[in-house]
Order: C-alpha cells, then sequence, then structure tokens
C-alpha cells in the first residue's frame, strides 16, 4: 500500500513539472556527489532519461570513489547533495556535518558470495559449521573481502557474524577494499568470499557457474539501510522548491527500478563500470533479489538505529549520532501525499 501511495504522488507532483526545459533563469543548480554503484540508481536513471532538465534542475555531478571522500568534500561545504551510504551520511552528521536524509534509496541490498570449496561448505549447513568446515579441512580461516570498515558492506558482514551466525569475527579472516578489487579478488580466487553489493554477485556468478549467495541482505541484518538521498541542511533552506522536485524525481525512478528495471538498465549502464558491463548484466543485477529500491524513508529508521548502535559497539562509529536528528522525511511525506496535493513541486 506504502508503494502504491508512493507511485501515485510521485505521478501527481511530477506530471505539473513542465514537459520543456525551463528557462535558464528559472533553473536552480546544485552540487551533487555520487558513487558509481547501483544503489545510487535513482540518480543515474532521473539524469539519464532528462527528467532533472524538464524539473528545472542543472545537477553539477562529482564523482566519488568510497563514501569517506565524500564526507570530506561534505565537510569543507562543497556539496548540496550526496547519494551515498548510510554509514558514510551517520558519520558525518555525527561529526557535525548538517545534513538529513530525505530519502531511503535501497535497502538489504548486500550479499555475501561464495566460490570454491568455501561455497561447497555450505550444502547442507549452516554458516557456523560452513566456517568451521572450512577452517578445519583446509588448515586455514576463509578470507572474505568487503568494503572498508565502517561501510554498509562492513558493517553488515560484522553484524551476520557477531548477532546472526553467532561466531567471533576473528573466525574469518576479513579483507577490506574497493569495490573494484572485491571483484577482481574473487574472480581471481584470491578470496573465498565477498560481502558485496550488485552488479559485483551479478557478475560473478555470470562467470564462474559455482559461485552462489549463501546469504542475502534479509538474512544478514533485516531490514538493513543501504545508500540513501541526502541534503545539506543549507540547501534545504536556500532551494526548498528544487529540493522538493529532486524528491518527487526520486520518488518516480524509484518506481521505475521496481516495476521496470529493463527500462532503467541503459541508463543506469552508462554510469556504472563506465560501460564496461553489458546491459544484459546490468538488467539481471537490477532484477536481482539484492535490488530492492525503496524510496521511503521511514522503512530504514529503525534499522539505521540498529546499525548505528552495532558500529558504536564495534568502535567503526567514533561519535553517537541522533538517528532521529539525521532524518527529516517531511519531504517525501508532501511529495507522496497523493494526487490531491495542492501544491507544485
Amino acid at each position: 500500500m506504502r508503494r502504491l501511495f508512493q507511485w501515485v504522488g510521485a505521478l501527481a507532483l511530477t506530471a505539473l513539472l513542465p514537459s520543456a526545459a525551463l528557462a535558464q533563469d528559472d533553473r536552480t543548480t546544485l552540487e551533487v556527489g555520487y558513487m558509481p554503484i547501483l544503489p545510487v540508481a535513482q540518480l543515474f536513471v532521473m539524469e539519464g532519461a532528462g527528467w532533472t532538465d524538464e524539473a528545472g534542475l542543472d545537477l553539477k555531478l562529482t564523482r566519488f570513489s568510497s563514501g569517506p571522500a565524500m564526507v570530506q568534500a561534505l565537510a569543507s561545504g562543497k556539496l548540496d547533495v550526496m547519494n551515498f551510504g548510510i554509514g558514510p551520511a551517520m558519520v558525518a552528521r555525527a561529526n557535525g556535518v548538517p545534513l538529513k536524509v530525505v530519502a531511503s534509496s535501497i535497502q538489504e541490498q548486500i550479499g555475501l558470495i561464495a566460490r570454491g570449496d568455501f561455497a561447497d561448505a555450505f550444502d547442507g549447513n549452516d554458516a557456523a559449521t560452513a566456517i568451521a568446515r572450512f577452517t578445519e579441512e583446509h588448515d586455514r580461516k576463509p578470507k572474505i573481502a568487503t568494503f572498508p570498515s565502517g561501510s554498509v558492506p562492513y558493517t553488515v558482514l560484522r553484524y551476520w557474524l557477531q548477532e546472526q551466525v553467532g561466531v567471533d569475527p576473528d573466525a574469518v579472516d576479513i579483507v577490506t577494499m574497493g569495490a573494484s578489487r572485491v571483484q577482481q579478488s574473487l574472480l581471481a580466487g584470491a578470496v573465498d568470499a565477498a560481502s558485496t553489493l550488485e552488479p559485483i554477485l551479478s557478475v560473478v556468478q555470470g562467470r564462474d557457474p559455482d559461485a552462489k549467495v549463501v546469504a542475502r541482505g534479509s538474512d544478514m541484518l533485516p531490514n538493513q539501510p543501504g545508500a540513501v538521498l541526502a541534503v545539506r541542511e543549507a540547501a534545504m533552506k536556500e532551494h526548498p522548491e528544487a529540493i522538493r522536485k529532486l524528491v518527487a524525481l526520486h520518488v518516480r525512478a524509484t518506481q521505475m527500478l521496481q516495476e521496470h528495471p529493463d527500462q532503467a538498465a541503459p541508463y543506469v549502464r552508462d554510469f556504472v563500470g563506465k560501460r564496461l558491463i553489458s546491459e544484459d548484466t546490468v538488467k539481471t543485477a537490477l532484477a536481482s533479489p539484492s535490488s530492492n529500491y525503496l524510496a521511503d524513508p521511514h522503512a530504514i529508521i529503525d534499522a539505521t538505529r540498529t546499525m548505528a548502535d552495532f558500529q558504536k559497539h564495534i568502535g567503526t562509529l567514533k561519535k553517537p549520532v541522533d538517528v532521529d536528528a539525521l532524518f527529516d522525511t517531511s519531504i517525501y511525506d508532501a511529495v507522496t501525499a497523493g494526487a490531491g496535493e495542492s501544491e507544485t513541486p
């Protein structure tokens, strides 16, 4: 039902956007930071489809290789809008950066993919048994690759091991690295598994038929928050109508990703992987069980608290974060209020 309201609200508001590009004087420029990853695909859809131009939004895009790098740029005042993980958003807010999460982008997007003997160890066994059996048979711990400490994939892996599987994280060898290296390491056999996201999950399974996802996001940290749309508070005050339009388009793009991933694939491919992955692979990744696109920020607040508490427990969140202060759901609520909404976006 919430998804229906989201769809109706998006149509109601975006229908009010002009079909032709606005005059230059009516346009708003926003500095937008993003990572070239599938969890922020809404940005790629709205830009690729030309919706932002039609809405009078000039998005000046800056690509970042990691969340921490974007947090540094954000702290120096260089960005208005961020498309990145909830982990970096929490770190930024905890360190006094005045930003608000105004929409979710995806949830439960992390999966644990295993190869070779480690994948075989899960046949008929639970995770704790698989880890123990592999260690005994190979006289070493399974090596699991993931993103840097504090990232969502890292946090979800640690949570799964400690809270869901019930083993000490020292039972495995966690190796942190960037996204491209995670994929390369898996395919080269340098690691036994990876806690990662799409399209890496689909690419690896496409190239290695024996690779398999042994745990999905719902198994690892239920309702886990992933990427989010965050806005600097100053931009919200200076450009309220522009931010409102941006959230409306984010909701509209989410609807396309949910219902028509094949239509979204060409736009996403232009941004992800520098066109080095095929459109068919992108389509497969967008339709994956790990691609749970969701715009509603309400849906991830409780799981964000769980993640924040866990990060504090393991020491990756050095300062406490006020989760209630991190979120501002009012814009999303206004955008999705329904077709009877009289205000323009």
